[in-house]
C-alpha cells in the first residue's frame, strides 16, 4: 500500500495539473457512474491528502474521497503543460520512484486521452490532460461535512503538521500499552505511516519496537513525531523512501542537501530529485534487511511478524 508521502505527492500533482480546471468526469468501468455524474463538469478547487487518503474538493461543495489501498493506482497523461509523474500507486516495489513518461505525458502532439485500458473506475479530463483511477479500496463523492468526519477518524498526519498535531500524537501513543511498533501502523494514532517508515524511524531513534506506549517518555514520543515528519517530507520531495544518511551509504551516492522539511516542493515543480541515484540497497537501515549487518553496529538485522506485518529492527541498537 502506498505510504503517506505518495498520497501527498498525488494530491500535489492533482493541484498542479487540475487545480482551477473544469473536469469531465466519467466511469469507463461503470461502477462509479453515479458518483462521476455528481462532479462531472465542475471545477476542482483543491486537492488535499490526509494520511493514505486523498480528498478532491469541487466548486459546488462536493468532495471525491479516494483511498488507494493495496491495489489502487492513478495514471496520468497530457500535453506539454501537463508535468509530473505518469503513475502513482500500486504496485509498490522497493526503490520505486514516480517519474515522467514521454509516452503518457508531456507530449507536444497531445490529442486527448487514450481509450481506457482495463477496469478504469474513474477518468478525469481537463483541457490539457487526464487521470485514470484503477482498483481503489474506496472511491466516493461526499459532502464537506462527511469529508471532515472521515478525516476526524484518522490520527494526525505528520505531513500536515498542524499546531496541535504533535501534541495529539504524543497523547494517543502514550495512552496505550500496545507496542509502539504496533501503534505506528494504526491510522487512528498516526495517519500515513506504513511498514517502511515504521521500521526506519524506530531504528533512527534507537527505540525498542516492543516498548509499550505507556512506557514511552514524552520527549521520545515527540522525537518520533519530529523524525517521522522529517523523513516523510523527504519522501514527498524524492518520490521514494530514503531514510539513510549520506555517511551510512556505502556507495556514497546521493546529494547531502539536508531534509525537505514541511515546505517540500510540488511534484510537478521538481524536475530532478537529490536522492534519485541512491541504490535500493543503500536506501534503508533495517527494512527488508533481515540477516544483513546493521549499518551502525554490525549486528544481524532481525525480523518477526507483528500484527500480520513483518517488523524489522536491530537487536543491539534497539534492544530485544
Amino acid at each position: 500500500m502506498p505510504e503517506g508521502h505518495s498520497v501527498h505527492r498525488l494530491a500535489r500533482q492533482f493541484q498542479d495539473v487540475f487545480g482551477g480546471a473544469r473536469l469531465a468526469v466519467s466511469s469507463p468501468q461503470g461502477k462509479f457512474a453515479a458518483g462521476a455524474a455528481k462532479i462531472d463538469g465542475h471545477v476542482l478547487d483543491t486537492a488535499q491528502a490526509h494520511g493514505k487518503q486523498m480528498f478532491l474538493y469541487f466548486s459546488h461543495d462536493l468532495v471525491m474521497r479516494v483511498h488507494l489501498g493495496l491495489y489502487g493506482a492513478w495514471d496520468f497523461g497530457g500535453d506539454s503543460t501537463f508535468a509530473g509523474a505518469s503513475s502513482i500507486g500500486a504496485p509498490r516495489r522497493i526503490g520505486e520512484q514516480e517519474v515522467a513518461d514521454d509516452d503518457r505525458g508531456g507530449r507536444g502532439d497531445y490529442a486527448g486521452p487514450p481509450e481506457p485500458k482495463g477496469a478504469v473506475r474513474v477518468r478525469l479530463v481537463s483541457e490539457h490532460g487526464w487521470a485514470d483511477l484503477r482498483g481503489p479500496t474506496a472511491c466516493e463523492v461526499v459532502t464537506p461535512a462527511e469529508a471532515i468526519a472521515a478525516r476526524n477518524k484518522l490520527g494526525p498526519d505528520p505531513l500536515n503538521n498542524g499546531p496541535s498535531d504533535s501534541a495529539e500524537f504524543v497523547r494517543r501513543i502514550r495512552k496505550s500499552s500496545t507496542s509502539i511498533a504496533g501503534q505506528l501502523m494504526k491510522q487512528d494514532v498516526l495517519a500515513g505511516v506504513g511498514n517502511v517508515y515504521r521500521a526506519e524511524v524506530l531504528f533512527r531513534l534507537g527505540l525498542d519496537p516492543m516498548l509499550p506506549g505507556t512506557s514511552l517518555q514524552g520527549e521520545e514520543a515527540q522525537a518520533l513525531w519530529d523524525d517521522t515528519a522529517l523523513i516523510m517530507a523527504d519522501g514527498v520531495r524524492d518520490g521514494r523512501i530514503i531514510t539513510t544518511e549520506l555517511s551510512d551509504r556505502p556507495s556514497g551516492l546521493g546529494v547531502d542537501v539536508g531534509h525537505a522539511g514541511s515546505g517540500a516542493t510540488s511534484v510537478a515543480a521538481t524536475p530532478s530529485r537529490p536522492n534519485q541515484d541512491v541504490p535500493v540497497e543503500d536506501a534503508h537501515y533495517v527494512y527488508k534487511r533481515e540477516g544483513l549487518p546493521c549499518r551502525h553496529c554490525g549486528t544481524e538485522i532481525a525480523m518477526k511478524e507483528l500484527g500480520g506485518r513483518k517488523m524489522y529492527w536491530c537487536p543491539a541498537c534497539q534492544g530485544d
